[in-house]
């Protein structure tokens, strides 16, 4: 199966079928000194890293309004030296955006805090696929997303309204999988409750909360995978 999905367009997905493989990632066993030596420099760059564990694919593909695939649990330290080195290397990243959309239709994304890889950049609050997102060697995409906008932002979408299916956009940098989720409370009320919990934290991962009104609002920073995503909800994207 390899990777075999449609790239640089906005596909629906009724179901994501993607499954933890026990074993080791292909990329992982045969970088195992590149990788070490990456993650001493990586850290004395940035010593608030932490290798914990993510989820590289080693398999994707759209069939029928479905992603089925295969990933592996790998190190976060493997993670960033595929960043350097995803080019023909048999893995490729898939993550997950809850789509925050206010009472009053706006989108509120998050800016990255000052001691992350993707400091300063702009996009929905989100994480990769960790083990713990997989029920029964399948990923739980809403239970990733609802957890990493509560670890991130303070906000718990668990009774929220969530968009009738999923969407997903594959680019060369990876694919995301993104569904609305809608609140009633305006924006402006979301990002005084999220400024208000980053402010309490002793570590926040992000800086703050970035409104987003509609498709030619374009912060500065905004991850070049976002701009699709919010032309298509303003354009009226289903």
């Amino acid at each position: 199966m390899s990777f075999d999905l449609p790239r640089n367009v906005i596909l629906p997905v009724d179901a994501v079928e993607v499954r933890l493989d026990p074993g080791p990632h292909p990329f992982a066993r045969s970088n195992a000194a590149a990788i070490a030596e990456n993650w001493r420099q990586e850290t004395a760059a940035n010593p608030a890293l932490f290798d914990g564990a993510v989820v590289l694919l080693s398999e994707l593909a759209y069939r029928d309004g479905r992603l089925v695939g295969r990933c592996h649990a790998v190190n976060y330290s493997t993670f960033m030296l595929w960043r350097r080195r995803r080019e023909n290397s048999g893995a490729e990243h898939a993550y997950a955006h809850a789509m925050l959309v206010a009472g009053d239709n706006a989108l509120v994304a998050i800016r990255m805090g000052p001691h992350t890889v993707n400091a300063g950049h702009v996009y929905f609050a989100a994480g990769s696929f960790e083990p713990i997102d997989f029920r029964d060697g399948l990923v739980d995409v809403d239970f990733n997303m609802i957890r990493e906008v509560g670890e991130e932002t303070g906000l718990d979408l668990s009774m929220a309204e969530r968009g009738q299916r999923y969407h997903a956009l594959s680019t060369a940098s990876g694919t995301v999988i993104f569904r609305r989720y809608r609140v009633a409370e305006p924006a402006d009320e979301l990002a005084r409750r999220i400024t208000a919990f980053v402010a309490a934290e002793t570590e926040p991962e992000i800086e703050g909360p970035v409104i987003i009104r509609h498709a030619g609002d374009l912060p500065d920073g905004l991850m070049p995978h976002m701009k699709p995503l919010v032309e298509w909800h303003f354009g009226g994207g289903r």
